[in-house]
């Protein structure tokens, strides 16, 4: 009878353990699809990211040419004023003797 209970209780263990892994497998499963989910979508918004990177790279480097045709136009046009100064107005003096 003893070994009966140990066969019986083998075969308890061995279904327990089967119907656990089977569980298991379960959510591993729907958790590995979820994952899957996650990084599709992570590689999706990477792509969209990599896209307005490389906007912004060329609206930056769009800006950085302009800006440097400003300044050298600003640095012409400050020659050009040195030259062209006007002469400083001189104020007539009035004597004291001329006022009375």
């Amino acid at each position: 009878m003893t070994c009966k209970n140990t066969w019986a209780g083998l075969v308890l263990a061995v279904v327990l353990s089967l119907s656990l892994t089977a569980c298991k497998d379960t959510t591993t499963l729907q958790e590995n699809e979820r994952l899957k989910t996650q990084v599709a979508e992570l590689q999706k918004e990477n792509g969209q990211l990599g896209n307005n990177l490389e906007t912004l790279t060329a609206a930056r480097d769009a800006l950085t040419k302009e800006n440097e045709v400003l300044k050298a136009e600003i640095k012409t046009r400050k020659t050009r004023r040195t030259g062209t100064k006007a002469g400083s107005r001189k104020r007539r003096r009035s004597s004291k003797s001329s006022q009375s």
